[in-house]
Protein backbone atom coordinates (compact mmCIF):
# COMPACT_ATOMS: atom_id res chain seq x y z
CA UNK A 1 0.00 0.00 0.00
CA UNK A 2 2.69 2.40 0.84
CA UNK A 3 4.47 1.31 -2.34
CA UNK A 4 1.82 2.16 -4.67
CA UNK A 5 1.10 5.35 -2.47
CA UNK A 6 4.83 6.80 -3.02
CA UNK A 7 4.15 5.77 -6.82
CA UNK A 8 1.05 7.85 -7.10
CA UNK A 9 2.74 10.74 -4.99
CA UNK A 10 5.65 10.71 -7.64
CA UNK A 11 3.30 10.59 -10.75
CA UNK A 12 1.46 13.56 -9.44
CA UNK A 13 4.78 15.67 -8.83
CA UNK A 14 5.86 14.69 -12.26
CA UNK A 15 2.12 15.71 -13.77
CA UNK A 16 2.71 18.86 -12.05
CA UNK A 17 5.85 19.96 -12.85
CA UNK A 18 7.34 22.56 -14.89
CA UNK A 19 7.85 21.24 -18.62
CA UNK A 20 11.24 22.75 -19.75
CA UNK A 21 12.62 22.59 -23.11
CA UNK A 22 16.39 22.83 -23.91
CA UNK A 23 17.56 25.92 -25.70
CA UNK A 24 20.32 25.55 -28.57
CA UNK A 25 24.09 27.09 -27.08
CA UNK A 26 26.28 28.91 -29.60
CA UNK A 27 28.78 27.24 -31.60
CA UNK A 28 32.28 25.73 -29.86
CA UNK A 29 33.91 25.52 -32.68
CA UNK A 30 35.25 25.84 -36.28
CA UNK A 31 34.96 22.60 -38.68
CA UNK A 32 37.07 20.70 -40.90
CA UNK A 33 35.11 18.49 -43.43
CA UNK A 34 36.29 15.25 -45.79
CA UNK A 35 33.96 14.45 -48.63
CA UNK A 36 33.58 11.13 -49.98
CA UNK A 37 35.55 9.10 -47.26
CA UNK A 38 35.26 5.17 -47.95
CA UNK A 39 34.20 3.10 -45.07
CA UNK A 40 34.39 -1.18 -45.94
CA UNK A 41 31.70 -3.31 -44.91
CA UNK A 42 32.39 -6.72 -43.62
CA UNK A 43 31.36 -7.94 -47.71
CA UNK A 44 33.75 -5.80 -49.16
CA UNK A 45 31.12 -2.96 -50.51
CA UNK A 46 32.44 0.57 -49.80
CA UNK A 47 29.77 2.91 -48.27
CA UNK A 48 30.50 6.37 -48.24
CA UNK A 49 30.48 9.14 -45.86
CA UNK A 50 31.14 12.42 -45.78
CA UNK A 51 32.53 13.58 -42.36
CA UNK A 52 32.27 16.98 -40.55
CA UNK A 53 34.22 17.07 -37.58
CA UNK A 54 35.69 20.21 -35.17
CA UNK A 55 38.57 21.63 -37.47
CA UNK A 56 41.13 21.40 -34.12
CA UNK A 57 43.39 18.00 -33.54
CA UNK A 58 41.70 16.05 -31.04
CA UNK A 59 39.65 12.98 -29.91
CA UNK A 60 36.08 13.66 -29.99
CA UNK A 61 32.89 11.93 -29.34
CA UNK A 62 30.81 10.57 -32.74
CA UNK A 63 27.69 10.33 -34.12
CA UNK A 64 26.61 8.64 -36.89
CA UNK A 65 23.40 9.27 -39.38
CA UNK A 66 22.88 6.84 -42.37
CA UNK A 67 20.62 7.94 -45.26
CA UNK A 68 18.87 6.52 -48.25
CA UNK A 69 17.82 10.60 -49.54
CA UNK A 70 21.58 11.64 -50.37
CA UNK A 71 24.08 13.02 -48.10
CA UNK A 72 24.15 16.08 -50.42
CA UNK A 73 20.28 16.42 -50.77
CA UNK A 74 19.26 19.84 -51.42
CA UNK A 75 18.77 22.38 -49.87
CA UNK A 76 19.86 22.01 -46.66
CA UNK A 77 20.90 17.99 -45.86
CA UNK A 78 24.04 19.58 -43.92
CA UNK A 79 22.12 20.92 -41.23
CA UNK A 80 22.53 18.41 -38.95
CA UNK A 81 25.79 17.47 -39.41
CA UNK A 82 26.82 21.40 -39.63
CA UNK A 83 24.93 21.72 -36.32
CA UNK A 84 27.08 19.20 -34.02
CA UNK A 85 30.05 19.39 -35.42
CA UNK A 86 30.02 22.97 -34.87
CA UNK A 87 29.49 22.04 -30.98
CA UNK A 88 32.51 19.45 -30.63
CA UNK A 89 30.97 16.15 -32.12
CA UNK A 90 32.54 14.48 -35.31
CA UNK A 91 29.66 13.82 -37.92
CA UNK A 92 29.70 10.74 -39.79
CA UNK A 93 27.05 11.22 -42.74
CA UNK A 94 26.59 8.20 -45.11
CA UNK A 95 24.77 7.00 -48.05
CA UNK A 96 23.07 4.12 -47.11
CA UNK A 97 24.28 0.73 -48.81
CA UNK A 98 22.92 1.06 -53.04
CA UNK A 99 22.04 4.91 -52.74
CA UNK A 100 24.16 8.07 -53.75
CA UNK A 101 27.50 7.74 -53.55
CA UNK A 102 27.89 4.17 -52.17
CA UNK A 103 27.98 0.52 -53.67
CA UNK A 104 26.47 -2.48 -53.25
CA UNK A 105 22.49 -3.11 -54.17
CA UNK A 106 19.54 -0.68 -52.64
CA UNK A 107 17.25 -2.78 -51.04
CA UNK A 108 15.20 -0.78 -48.12
CA UNK A 109 15.88 -2.27 -44.43
CA UNK A 110 17.36 -5.48 -45.48
CA UNK A 111 21.27 -4.33 -44.62
CA UNK A 112 20.69 -1.80 -41.96
CA UNK A 113 21.65 -4.34 -39.37
CA UNK A 114 24.97 -5.27 -40.37
CA UNK A 115 26.23 -1.79 -42.25
CA UNK A 116 25.10 -0.42 -39.08
CA UNK A 117 27.32 -2.42 -36.86
CA UNK A 118 30.03 -2.15 -39.37
CA UNK A 119 30.26 1.69 -39.76
CA UNK A 120 29.74 2.53 -36.51
CA UNK A 121 32.61 0.30 -35.41
CA UNK A 122 34.39 1.51 -37.93
CA UNK A 123 34.00 5.29 -36.68
CA UNK A 124 34.75 4.14 -33.29
CA UNK A 125 38.10 3.27 -34.51
CA UNK A 126 39.71 6.45 -36.20
CA UNK A 127 42.14 8.54 -35.03
CA UNK A 128 39.82 11.68 -34.58
CA UNK A 129 37.50 9.07 -32.46
CA UNK A 130 36.97 8.93 -28.61
CA UNK A 131 35.18 5.38 -29.25
CA UNK A 132 32.01 7.00 -27.50
CA UNK A 133 29.58 6.36 -30.43
CA UNK A 134 25.73 7.79 -30.90
CA UNK A 135 23.14 8.31 -33.79
CA UNK A 136 20.98 10.86 -34.89
CA UNK A 137 18.22 11.14 -37.82
CA UNK A 138 14.58 11.08 -38.00
CA UNK A 139 12.50 8.62 -40.37
CA UNK A 140 14.45 6.53 -42.34
CA UNK A 141 17.10 8.01 -40.67
CA UNK A 142 15.58 7.02 -37.35
CA UNK A 143 14.82 3.26 -38.12
CA UNK A 144 18.21 2.43 -38.99
CA UNK A 145 19.28 3.46 -35.73
CA UNK A 146 16.93 0.36 -34.35
CA UNK A 147 18.42 -2.06 -37.04
CA UNK A 148 21.97 -1.00 -35.88
CA UNK A 149 21.22 -1.17 -31.65
CA UNK A 150 19.47 -4.86 -33.05
CA UNK A 151 23.16 -5.89 -33.52
CA UNK A 152 24.68 -4.15 -30.38
CA UNK A 153 28.19 -2.63 -31.52
CA UNK A 154 30.31 -2.38 -28.73
CA UNK A 155 31.02 1.01 -29.44
CA UNK A 156 27.24 2.46 -29.83
CA UNK A 157 26.31 4.48 -26.49
CA UNK A 158 23.55 5.70 -27.45
CA UNK A 159 20.62 6.14 -30.11
CA UNK A 160 17.91 8.85 -31.06
CA UNK A 161 15.84 7.34 -33.58
CA UNK A 162 12.87 10.63 -34.37
CA UNK A 163 9.26 9.84 -35.99
CA UNK A 164 10.91 6.07 -36.92
CA UNK A 165 9.65 2.67 -36.93
CA UNK A 166 10.66 0.17 -34.55
CA UNK A 167 8.69 -3.00 -36.69
CA UNK A 168 8.85 -1.91 -40.13
CA UNK A 169 5.69 -3.80 -40.66
CA UNK A 170 3.38 -2.97 -37.79
CA UNK A 171 4.55 0.46 -38.25
CA UNK A 172 5.31 1.00 -41.65
CA UNK A 173 4.10 -1.35 -44.29
CA UNK A 174 0.59 -2.19 -42.48
CA UNK A 175 -0.88 -1.23 -39.43
CA UNK A 176 -3.32 -4.25 -38.30
CA UNK A 177 -2.59 -5.91 -41.18
CA UNK A 178 -4.04 -2.82 -43.30
CA UNK A 179 -1.45 -2.13 -46.22
CA UNK A 180 -0.82 1.72 -46.55
CA UNK A 181 -1.32 2.20 -50.11
CA UNK A 182 -0.20 5.75 -50.02
CA UNK A 183 2.56 5.52 -47.86
CA UNK A 184 3.60 2.06 -49.66
CA UNK A 185 3.64 2.82 -53.51
CA UNK A 186 4.34 6.51 -53.07
CA UNK A 187 8.09 6.63 -51.15
CA UNK A 188 8.54 3.30 -52.44
CA UNK A 189 8.69 2.61 -56.00
CA UNK A 190 7.56 5.67 -57.54
CA UNK A 191 10.17 7.47 -55.70
CA UNK A 192 13.05 5.27 -54.36
CA UNK A 193 13.28 2.53 -57.00
CA UNK A 194 16.67 3.00 -58.24
CA UNK A 195 20.47 4.70 -56.84
CA UNK A 196 18.61 7.95 -56.78
CA UNK A 197 15.40 9.63 -55.56
CA UNK A 198 12.94 9.76 -58.38
CA UNK A 199 10.43 12.80 -59.44
CA UNK A 200 6.66 12.38 -58.27
CA UNK A 201 6.30 15.17 -60.28
CA UNK A 202 4.30 13.95 -63.17
CA UNK A 203 2.27 12.28 -61.03
CA UNK A 204 0.88 15.16 -58.92
CA UNK A 205 0.76 17.45 -61.78
CA UNK A 206 -2.68 19.89 -61.62
CA UNK A 207 -4.19 19.05 -65.01
CA UNK A 208 -1.30 16.73 -66.06
CA UNK A 209 -1.85 13.04 -67.40
CA UNK A 210 -4.45 11.48 -66.05
CA UNK A 211 -3.14 7.80 -66.95
CA UNK A 212 0.01 8.50 -64.39
CA UNK A 213 -1.71 10.26 -61.89
CA UNK A 214 -1.66 9.08 -58.35
CA UNK A 215 -5.52 9.49 -57.87
CA UNK A 216 -5.75 7.34 -61.26
CA UNK A 217 -2.96 5.01 -60.65
CA UNK A 218 -3.84 4.74 -56.89
CA UNK A 219 -7.27 2.72 -58.19
CA UNK A 220 -5.72 -0.09 -60.07
CA UNK A 221 -6.04 -3.45 -59.43
CA UNK A 222 -4.36 -6.06 -59.01
CA UNK A 223 -2.26 -4.23 -56.42
CA UNK A 224 0.67 -6.53 -57.37
CA UNK A 225 0.31 -4.94 -61.28
CA UNK A 226 0.22 -1.00 -60.37
CA UNK A 227 4.02 0.31 -60.33
CA UNK A 228 4.13 -0.68 -63.75
CA UNK A 229 1.30 2.51 -64.56
CA UNK A 230 4.51 4.63 -62.88
CA UNK A 231 7.08 2.83 -65.40
CA UNK A 232 8.73 1.01 -62.35
CA UNK A 233 9.78 -2.70 -61.75
CA UNK A 234 10.69 -2.76 -58.20
CA UNK A 235 11.94 -6.26 -56.92
CA UNK A 236 11.97 -4.68 -53.24
CA UNK A 237 7.88 -3.78 -53.62
CA UNK A 238 7.46 -7.51 -55.29
CA UNK A 239 8.52 -8.86 -52.11
CA UNK A 240 6.59 -6.56 -49.82
CA UNK A 241 3.72 -7.57 -51.22
CA UNK A 242 4.41 -11.40 -51.48
CA UNK A 243 5.09 -10.97 -47.52
CA UNK A 244 1.63 -9.80 -46.62
CA UNK A 245 1.94 -11.71 -43.40
CA UNK A 246 3.91 -10.82 -40.53
CA UNK A 247 6.70 -14.02 -41.23
CA UNK A 248 10.22 -14.43 -40.96
CA UNK A 249 10.85 -11.84 -44.03
CA UNK A 250 9.75 -9.24 -41.60
CA UNK A 251 10.49 -10.45 -38.10
CA UNK A 252 14.67 -10.95 -38.67
CA UNK A 253 14.07 -6.98 -38.78
CA UNK A 254 12.02 -6.01 -36.01
CA UNK A 255 13.29 -4.38 -33.09
CA UNK A 256 10.67 -5.44 -30.77
CA UNK A 257 12.14 -8.79 -31.43
CA UNK A 258 15.08 -8.09 -29.37
CA UNK A 259 14.41 -5.31 -27.32
CA UNK A 260 15.54 -7.50 -24.12
CA UNK A 261 19.20 -7.67 -25.78
CA UNK A 262 19.34 -3.93 -26.56
CA UNK A 263 21.78 -2.24 -23.30
CA UNK A 264 21.87 1.12 -24.50
CA UNK A 265 19.74 3.94 -23.76
CA UNK A 266 17.46 5.43 -26.09
CA UNK A 267 15.48 8.69 -26.89
CA UNK A 268 12.44 8.49 -29.15
CA UNK A 269 11.04 11.62 -30.75
CA UNK A 270 7.71 11.75 -32.85
CA UNK A 271 4.14 13.11 -33.03
CA UNK A 272 1.13 12.03 -32.02
CA UNK A 273 -0.70 11.72 -35.75
CA UNK A 274 3.22 10.38 -37.16
CA UNK A 275 2.75 7.86 -39.47
CA UNK A 276 5.12 6.23 -37.24
CA UNK A 277 3.72 7.10 -34.13
CA UNK A 278 3.69 3.64 -32.88
CA UNK A 279 7.38 3.21 -32.83
CA UNK A 280 7.94 6.27 -31.20
CA UNK A 281 5.30 4.73 -28.03
CA UNK A 282 6.31 1.28 -28.24
CA UNK A 283 9.90 2.19 -28.94
CA UNK A 284 10.19 3.58 -25.20
CA UNK A 285 7.56 1.57 -23.29
CA UNK A 286 9.51 -1.98 -24.70
CA UNK A 287 12.39 -0.34 -23.62
CA UNK A 288 11.63 1.17 -20.21
CA UNK A 289 10.48 -2.36 -19.79
CA UNK A 290 12.24 -4.69 -21.39
CA UNK A 291 15.75 -3.21 -21.84
CA UNK A 292 18.39 -5.54 -21.29
CA UNK A 293 20.39 -3.22 -18.51
CA UNK A 294 18.95 -1.30 -16.04
CA UNK A 295 20.17 1.80 -17.49
CA UNK A 296 18.34 1.38 -21.24
CA UNK A 297 15.29 0.57 -18.62
CA UNK A 298 15.40 3.20 -16.20
CA UNK A 299 17.02 6.26 -18.29
CA UNK A 300 15.40 5.60 -21.98
CA UNK A 301 13.21 9.04 -22.43
CA UNK A 302 10.38 10.22 -25.31
CA UNK A 303 9.11 13.29 -26.14
CA UNK A 304 5.75 13.09 -28.07
CA UNK A 305 3.67 16.03 -29.26
CA UNK A 306 0.99 17.22 -31.63
CA UNK A 307 2.48 16.91 -34.61
CA UNK A 308 3.05 14.50 -37.63
CA UNK A 309 6.26 14.14 -39.20
CA UNK A 310 8.25 16.44 -37.03
CA UNK A 311 7.53 19.22 -34.59
CA UNK A 312 5.30 22.08 -35.47
CA UNK A 313 2.89 24.08 -34.01
CA UNK A 314 0.02 24.02 -36.47
CA UNK A 315 -1.34 20.56 -37.90
CA UNK A 316 -3.94 19.45 -40.15
CA UNK A 317 -7.12 21.71 -39.12
CA UNK A 318 -5.77 22.69 -35.43
CA UNK A 319 -3.24 25.12 -33.76
CA UNK A 320 -1.88 24.16 -30.24
CA UNK A 321 -0.04 27.33 -29.46
CA UNK A 322 2.84 28.85 -29.09
CA UNK A 323 4.75 26.13 -26.73
CA UNK A 324 3.75 23.24 -29.17
CA UNK A 325 6.27 22.87 -31.51
CA UNK A 326 9.90 22.08 -30.04
CA UNK A 327 13.75 22.24 -31.08
CA UNK A 328 14.85 18.71 -32.09
CA UNK A 329 18.28 19.77 -32.66
CA UNK A 330 18.53 21.18 -28.67
CA UNK A 331 16.87 18.38 -27.57
CA UNK A 332 19.39 15.77 -29.12
CA UNK A 333 22.55 17.86 -27.79
CA UNK A 334 21.55 17.94 -24.41
CA UNK A 335 20.77 14.42 -24.79
CA UNK A 336 24.48 13.48 -26.70
CA UNK A 337 26.66 16.02 -24.23
CA UNK A 338 25.25 13.53 -21.29
CA UNK A 339 25.93 10.31 -23.19
CA UNK A 340 28.75 11.05 -25.04
CA UNK A 341 30.44 13.94 -23.69
CA UNK A 342 30.18 13.10 -19.81
CA UNK A 343 28.20 16.62 -18.92
CA UNK A 344 26.01 16.68 -15.71
CA UNK A 345 23.35 18.59 -17.14
CA UNK A 346 20.65 16.91 -15.38
CA UNK A 347 18.79 14.77 -18.06
CA UNK A 348 19.13 11.48 -16.31
CA UNK A 349 17.86 12.67 -13.33
CA UNK A 350 14.15 14.46 -15.20
CA UNK A 351 11.36 12.70 -15.30
CA UNK A 352 11.74 10.23 -18.63
CA UNK A 353 8.56 11.19 -20.43
CA UNK A 354 7.49 14.23 -21.90
CA UNK A 355 4.29 14.14 -23.94
CA UNK A 356 1.27 17.06 -24.98
CA UNK A 357 -1.62 16.50 -24.14
CA UNK A 358 -4.27 18.28 -26.60
CA UNK A 359 -7.25 19.81 -25.72
CA UNK A 360 -5.51 21.62 -23.16
CA UNK A 361 -2.72 21.93 -25.46
CA UNK A 362 0.20 21.64 -22.70
CA UNK A 363 3.23 19.64 -22.15
CA UNK A 364 3.04 17.50 -19.27
CA UNK A 365 6.25 15.16 -17.76
CA UNK A 366 5.21 11.56 -16.66
CA UNK A 367 7.17 8.65 -15.18
CA UNK A 368 5.71 6.29 -17.81
CA UNK A 369 4.15 5.36 -20.70
CA UNK A 370 1.20 3.70 -20.77
CA UNK A 371 0.87 6.27 -17.20
CA UNK A 372 0.19 3.63 -14.06
CA UNK A 373 -2.74 5.90 -13.19
CA UNK A 374 -4.64 5.43 -16.16
CA UNK A 375 -8.38 3.75 -15.33
CA UNK A 376 -9.31 2.03 -18.90
CA UNK A 377 -13.11 2.73 -19.26
CA UNK A 378 -15.24 1.35 -21.65
CA UNK A 379 -17.50 3.62 -24.02
CA UNK A 380 -20.28 1.38 -25.76
CA UNK A 381 -21.76 1.76 -29.58
CA UNK A 382 -25.72 2.04 -28.21
CA UNK A 383 -28.71 2.47 -29.74
CA UNK A 384 -29.74 5.26 -31.17
CA UNK A 385 -25.92 5.99 -32.56
CA UNK A 386 -24.81 7.03 -28.87
CA UNK A 387 -21.99 6.19 -26.98
CA UNK A 388 -22.54 5.54 -23.47
CA UNK A 389 -20.98 4.33 -20.68
CA UNK A 390 -23.72 2.22 -19.88
CA UNK A 391 -23.44 -1.20 -22.05
CA UNK A 392 -26.13 -1.97 -24.95
CA UNK A 393 -29.57 -4.04 -24.22
CA UNK A 394 -30.20 -8.06 -24.73
CA UNK A 395 -32.49 -7.06 -27.33
CA UNK A 396 -30.08 -4.19 -29.54
CA UNK A 397 -30.18 -5.44 -33.39
CA UNK A 398 -27.02 -4.71 -34.98
CA UNK A 399 -26.43 -1.57 -37.58
CA UNK A 400 -25.40 -2.33 -41.07
CA UNK A 401 -23.88 -0.76 -43.50
CA UNK A 402 -22.71 -1.76 -47.44
CA UNK A 403 -19.11 -1.33 -48.40
CA UNK A 404 -18.30 -1.06 -51.87
CA UNK A 405 -14.54 -1.03 -52.90
CA UNK A 406 -15.32 0.71 -56.28
CA UNK A 407 -16.81 3.43 -54.21
CA UNK A 408 -13.97 4.05 -50.90
CA UNK A 409 -14.44 6.35 -48.02
CA UNK A 410 -12.15 9.13 -49.04
CA UNK A 411 -8.92 9.37 -46.27
CA UNK A 412 -8.99 12.40 -44.67
CA UNK A 413 -7.07 13.48 -41.59
CA UNK A 414 -4.65 10.81 -39.83
CA UNK A 415 -1.50 9.02 -39.12
CA UNK A 416 -0.12 9.44 -42.65
CA UNK A 417 2.76 11.45 -44.38
CA UNK A 418 5.44 10.92 -47.19
CA UNK A 419 3.55 9.01 -49.73
CA UNK A 420 1.58 10.16 -52.23
CA UNK A 421 -0.38 13.23 -51.31
CA UNK A 422 -3.06 12.75 -49.04
CA UNK A 423 -4.86 15.01 -45.90
CA UNK A 424 -3.14 14.36 -42.62
CA UNK A 425 -3.68 15.29 -39.19
CA UNK A 426 -6.82 15.86 -36.91
CA UNK A 427 -9.49 17.27 -39.64
CA UNK A 428 -13.12 17.53 -39.69
CA UNK A 429 -14.50 14.48 -40.54
CA UNK A 430 -18.10 16.16 -41.29
CA UNK A 431 -17.57 15.77 -45.03
CA UNK A 432 -17.32 12.16 -44.70
CA UNK A 433 -19.91 11.19 -42.41
CA UNK A 434 -22.57 12.26 -44.23
CA UNK A 435 -21.74 8.36 -46.42
CA UNK A 436 -23.78 5.84 -45.55
CA UNK A 437 -20.91 3.37 -45.57
CA UNK A 438 -19.72 5.69 -42.57
CA UNK A 439 -21.48 5.06 -38.89
CA UNK A 440 -21.23 7.85 -36.11
CA UNK A 441 -21.63 7.41 -32.72
CA UNK A 442 -21.81 10.07 -30.41
CA UNK A 443 -21.50 10.73 -26.55
CA UNK A 444 -23.66 13.32 -24.65
CA UNK A 445 -22.36 16.96 -24.05
CA UNK A 446 -19.61 16.33 -21.65
CA UNK A 447 -19.91 18.03 -17.87
CA UNK A 448 -16.61 18.17 -17.63
CA UNK A 449 -13.15 17.87 -19.40
CA UNK A 450 -12.24 14.15 -19.91
CA UNK A 451 -8.58 13.11 -20.22
CA UNK A 452 -7.96 10.21 -22.61
CA UNK A 453 -3.88 9.65 -22.50
CA UNK A 454 -2.78 5.96 -23.50
CA UNK A 455 -3.08 3.41 -26.25
CA UNK A 456 -6.53 3.66 -27.50
CA UNK A 457 -8.29 0.13 -28.69
CA UNK A 458 -11.65 -0.21 -29.78
CA UNK A 459 -13.67 -3.76 -29.66
CA UNK A 460 -15.79 -4.54 -32.62
CA UNK A 461 -18.37 -7.36 -32.59
CA UNK A 462 -18.92 -7.53 -36.08
CA UNK A 463 -19.90 -9.65 -39.19
CA UNK A 464 -19.97 -9.29 -43.39
CA UNK A 465 -21.24 -11.18 -45.81
CA UNK A 466 -17.85 -11.82 -47.33
CA UNK A 467 -14.90 -14.09 -46.36
CA UNK A 468 -12.43 -10.79 -46.03
CA UNK A 469 -13.06 -7.75 -45.50
CA UNK A 470 -11.33 -4.67 -43.36
CA UNK A 471 -12.94 -2.61 -40.55
CA UNK A 472 -11.41 1.51 -39.43
CA UNK A 473 -12.56 3.16 -36.73
CA UNK A 474 -11.63 6.73 -35.56
CA UNK A 475 -11.57 8.67 -32.21
CA UNK A 476 -13.27 12.17 -32.94
CA UNK A 477 -13.50 15.12 -30.43
CA UNK A 478 -16.88 17.05 -31.65
CA UNK A 479 -16.93 20.75 -31.14
CA UNK A 480 -19.96 22.87 -29.37
CA UNK A 481 -19.99 24.47 -33.42
CA UNK A 482 -20.24 20.51 -35.26
CA UNK A 483 -16.88 20.82 -36.18
CA UNK A 484 -15.63 16.63 -35.89
CA UNK A 485 -11.89 16.29 -35.82
CA UNK A 486 -10.09 12.76 -35.89
CA UNK A 487 -7.49 12.66 -32.94
CA UNK A 488 -7.22 8.60 -33.25
CA UNK A 489 -7.36 5.66 -35.76
CA UNK A 490 -6.81 2.02 -36.64
CA UNK A 491 -7.60 -0.78 -39.29
CA UNK A 492 -8.02 -3.75 -38.91
CA UNK A 493 -7.94 -6.65 -41.78
CA UNK A 494 -10.11 -9.70 -40.74
CA UNK A 495 -8.19 -12.25 -41.68
CA UNK A 496 -5.73 -11.31 -39.11
CA UNK A 497 -8.17 -11.22 -36.20
CA UNK A 498 -6.09 -13.43 -34.51
CA UNK A 499 -3.04 -12.02 -35.29
CA UNK A 500 -0.94 -10.73 -38.51
CA UNK A 501 1.08 -13.67 -38.07
CA UNK A 502 -2.26 -16.02 -38.41
CA UNK A 503 -4.02 -15.03 -41.65
CA UNK A 504 -7.60 -17.06 -41.42
CA UNK A 505 -10.71 -15.97 -43.82
CA UNK A 506 -14.43 -15.18 -42.31
CA UNK A 507 -17.19 -17.38 -42.55
CA UNK A 508 -19.86 -15.16 -44.14
CA UNK A 509 -22.47 -14.01 -41.70
CA UNK A 510 -20.48 -15.59 -38.64
CA UNK A 511 -19.98 -12.87 -35.71
CA UNK A 512 -16.74 -12.22 -35.08
CA UNK A 513 -14.91 -9.98 -32.36
CA UNK A 514 -12.48 -8.00 -33.89
CA UNK A 515 -9.72 -5.91 -31.73
CA UNK A 516 -8.75 -2.67 -33.43
CA UNK A 517 -5.33 -0.95 -32.24
CA UNK A 518 -5.81 2.83 -32.59
CA UNK A 519 -2.66 3.52 -31.32
CA UNK A 520 -2.63 5.80 -28.80
CA UNK A 521 -3.43 9.67 -28.21
CA UNK A 522 -3.05 12.30 -25.65
CA UNK A 523 -6.66 14.83 -25.54
CA UNK A 524 -8.39 16.74 -23.06
CA UNK A 525 -11.79 16.70 -24.48
CA UNK A 526 -13.57 19.88 -23.20
CA UNK A 527 -16.63 20.76 -21.78
CA UNK A 528 -19.40 20.88 -23.98
CA UNK A 529 -17.85 18.91 -26.33
CA UNK A 530 -18.59 15.07 -27.04
CA UNK A 531 -17.00 12.24 -27.95
CA UNK A 532 -17.77 10.33 -30.90
CA UNK A 533 -16.41 6.94 -32.81
CA UNK A 534 -16.89 6.31 -36.71
CA UNK A 535 -17.23 3.04 -37.94
CA UNK A 536 -16.58 2.75 -41.89
CA UNK A 537 -14.57 -0.08 -43.53
CA UNK A 538 -12.38 2.05 -45.82
CA UNK A 539 -9.68 5.10 -45.51
CA UNK A 540 -8.96 5.12 -49.26
CA UNK A 541 -6.09 5.88 -50.30
CA UNK A 542 -4.05 5.82 -46.92
CA UNK A 543 -4.78 2.26 -47.09
CA UNK A 544 -5.55 -0.44 -49.52
CA UNK A 545 -9.22 -0.98 -50.18
CA UNK A 546 -9.80 -4.57 -49.22
CA UNK A 547 -11.23 -6.66 -52.31
CA UNK A 548 -13.66 -8.38 -50.15
CA UNK A 549 -12.99 -11.56 -52.07
CA UNK A 550 -10.50 -13.39 -49.75
CA UNK A 551 -7.81 -13.83 -52.68
CA UNK A 552 -4.35 -14.04 -52.19
CA UNK A 553 -3.09 -10.27 -51.16
CA UNK A 554 -2.31 -7.99 -53.97
CA UNK A 555 -3.84 -10.71 -56.70
CA UNK A 556 -7.32 -10.00 -56.80
CA UNK A 557 -8.28 -7.63 -60.28
CA UNK A 558 -11.88 -7.90 -58.84
CA UNK A 559 -14.30 -6.71 -56.22
CA UNK A 560 -17.04 -7.42 -54.47
CA UNK A 561 -19.90 -5.13 -52.18
CA UNK A 562 -19.77 -6.25 -48.28
CA UNK A 563 -22.76 -6.26 -46.37
CA UNK A 564 -21.31 -5.30 -43.13
CA UNK A 565 -23.04 -5.61 -39.75
CA UNK A 566 -21.83 -4.44 -36.21
CA UNK A 567 -23.11 -5.33 -33.42
CA UNK A 568 -23.71 -3.77 -29.72
CA UNK A 569 -26.09 -6.38 -28.27
CA UNK A 570 -25.42 -6.90 -23.73
CA UNK A 571 -23.51 -10.48 -25.55
CA UNK A 572 -21.63 -8.40 -27.95
CA UNK A 573 -20.76 -5.48 -26.41
CA UNK A 574 -18.61 -3.10 -29.56
CA UNK A 575 -16.84 -0.52 -27.62
CA UNK A 576 -14.03 1.71 -27.35
CA UNK A 577 -11.63 1.34 -24.44
CA UNK A 578 -10.15 4.81 -23.82
CA UNK A 579 -7.36 5.33 -21.29
CA UNK A 580 -8.92 7.69 -18.94
CA UNK A 581 -6.62 9.65 -16.72
CA UNK A 582 -8.45 10.69 -12.97
CA UNK A 583 -8.48 14.74 -12.74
Amino acid sequence: MLKRTLALAAAAFAATAAVNFPHEYPPTNDVAMDNLVAIPMRDGVKLFADIYRPAAPGRYPVIVSRTPYSTERAPNAYDAAVFFARRGYVYVYQDVRGRHESEGRWEPFRNDIEDGYDTIEWAAAQPWSNGKVGMQGGSYLGHVQWRAAMAKPPHLVTIFPAVAATSLYHDWITLNGGWRLSFNFGWGPVRQESRIMQNTGPHVMPGGPEAISFDRMLLHLPLNDMQRLAGRNAQFYRDWIAHPDYDDYWKKINAEEVMDQIGIPVHTFGGWFDIFSQGTLRGYALMSARGATETARRKSHMVIGPWGHGSSRKFGDLDFGEHAHVSQHALELRWFDHWLKGVDNGVDREPPVKLFVMGRNEWRLENEYPLARTQYRKLYLNEGRRLTWEPPSDAARPDTYRYDPENPVPSLGGNNCCGTPTPAGPKDQRPIEARGDVLSYTSGFLSEPLEVTGPVKMVLHASSDCTDTDFVAKLIDVYPDGRALSMAEGIVRARYREGTDKPKLMQPGSVYELAIDMVGTSVEFQKGHRIRIDIASSHFPQFDRNPNTGEPFGASARTKVATQSIWRSKARPSHVLLPVIPR
